[in-house]
């Protein structure tokens, strides 16, 4: 089946303005590998698994579908990057009834690539409400937000220092805005974290954040042009701690960041130019796109006390390097107990094209798998759901992961399937993990309007644990920005 080579003319379609500008390399925004991931898993998609999917007897999952809506559409920047460009971090943060939101704008006939600005979102009972947004176009990337318990907010900016227009390389300036949550609309208080000697940042920050909202402190990541990652810890004092730098095997982008305490964890994906180059030459052949980054080594590293202690070297958990596949790194969450839980997906070869010339009779395989990490170490690792080219099981697409109070760990995702009668269907559902059973059955929400990827209230980004589940994110219509909100009952 040639699941990309079919889809490709409909994904350039609905994504060419994230293709370069001419005459300028730079990387595509990762919504085009999520459009292209979702239209080749909604071709490659078969008949439901035998008790692949029923209904859940426990009460804790049964979810209801509260609200579906559209918030606000967008206009590609044309830059590179996207309103969900920074999976990895958060852009929601819920406290109490509310919900905070960090949204992407692209200035008007603002040449890129510093050409948006964050808009902060609320929604009340009333529904949604912009409340403040930046005066300038001076960010090439969505702006991360996270959230303490005693009330504040915390939005990682990165305004571009350099003349409108600049393309590549531009000196930008890393700011922590801060916001009251019971005025939003307020002027934020302008915060500059403190950096280890050498770091040199430009609009191509590849940021990550997280938040201790217990403990009222966070960690933010800054990727240097050369590619290793520069942290910095601010402690509940206020206090900032320049942190030694975390170096990978190669760039690794996108990171999921936790912070427990002055314990941190960092997941992250390999983001290289295509390094075979016999397939970056078919891959020109058939796409006609200069655009080339691979996604296939996946990261994870932490230290026990970041005052103290420097990121240990990487763990490469996983890595498709030698089939020419795909990874997406999903979620990271960290239990009670220090363990690692790791969410991702594993395409074993990214196009069909490339499978059939340099691996001939080898079927495509696309997983979501679950990993856990202790000390350092993958304990466990478990595919969660798989298709298989040719066979009749679902296919998986983005996912993240949900706790609830007591510490429950669930997993949402999206998926296509075909039925008995042959018609087509998406929707997002939800897994329980955790029960001991090497069996794990899948839920589907019955959304009227899936996400085909999306935010979620996480802990990552200060919001507690909880039987509501917040998703943010795009469906169908890629450039309507949507919001659903699901309670467990």
């Amino acid at each position: 089946m040639q699941w990309y080579a079919s889809a490709d003319s409909l994904i350039q379609a609905v994504t060419r303005s994230m293709a370069r500008r001419a005459g300028t390399p730079f990387k595509v925004g990762r919504l085009l590998l999520v459009v292209e991931r979702s239209l080749a898993i909604a071709l490659g998609a078969w008949a439901w698994g035998i008790c692949c999917i029923h209904a859940v007897a426990a009460a804790e999952d049964k979810v209801v579908v509260e609200i579906e809506e559209a918030i606000t559409n967008y206009t590609n920047p044309n830059n590179g990057s996207g309103p969900l460009w920074c999976y990895g971090a958060p852009l929601l943060v819920r406290r109490g009834k509310e919900v905070f939101l960090s949204v992407m704008e692209t200035g008007k006939e603002v040449p890129p690539l510093c050409n948006t600005r964050w808009q902060l979102w609320r929604r009340t009972d009333g529904g949604w409400r912009l409340v403040q947004h930046e005066a300038d176009f001076r960010e090439r990337e969505p702006c991360p937000l996270g959230g303490l318990q005693e009330g504040r907010l915390f939005l990682s900016v990165n305004p571009s220092l350099s003349p409108p227009g600049t393309s590549y390389g531009g000196v930008c300036d890393p700011q922590l805005l801060q916001f009251d949550m019971r005025d939003p609309g307020a002027a934020p208080n302008i915060l500059h974290p403190l950096w280890a000697e050498g770091t040199r940042f430009t609009e191509h920050s590849y940021r990550g954040l997280a938040v201790d909202a217990k403990n009222n402190a966070l960690l933010m990541l800054n990727i240097h042009p050369e590619g290793h990652y520069f942290p910095t810890f601010r402690d509940r004092d206020g206090k900032w701690h320049p942190l030694q730098i975390i170096r990978f095997p190669i760039r690794a982008c996108y990171p999921e960041v936790v912070l427990r305490g002055r314990s941190a964890h960092v997941l992250a994906i390999g983001d290289i130019v295509e390094p075979v180059k016999e397939w970056r030459e078919l891959k020109f052949q058939v796409l006609k796109r200069e655009w080339d980054y691979v996604f296939r080594r996946l990261f994870y590293t932490y230290s026990p006390d970041v005052t103290r202690t420097p990121f240990a070297p990487p763990v490469e958990i996983d890595s498709v390097e030698n089939t020419a596949g795909h990874i997406s790194n999903l979620d990271l969450y960290v239990d009670s107990r220090g363990r690692a839980h790791v969410l991702y997906d594993k395409q074993s070869h990214q196009y069909a094209f490339l499978r059939d010339k340099f691996f001939p009779g080898q079927p495509i395989s696309v997983s979501l798998i679950h990993a856990v990490l202790d000390g350092g170490k993958v304990i466990s690792s478990q595919v969660l759901l798989e298709n298989v080219e040719g066979s009749k099981e679902m296919a998986p697409g983005w996912g993240r992961f949900h706790v609830t109070p007591g510490g429950r760990l669930y997993v949402i995702f999206y998926a296509t399937w075909t039925d008995k009668e042959g018609k087509s269907h998406a929707d997002n559902l939800l897994m329980a993990l955790g029960s001991g059973s090497s069996k794990r059955t899948a839920v589907p929400l019955g959304l009227k309007r899936p996400l085909q990827s999306f935010f979620t209230n996480t802990t990552r980004g200060g919001s507690e644990p909880s039987r509501i589940l917040d998703l943010f994110g795009v469906g169908a219509d890629a450039y309507t920005l949507r919001y659903a909100r699901l309670r467990f009952e």
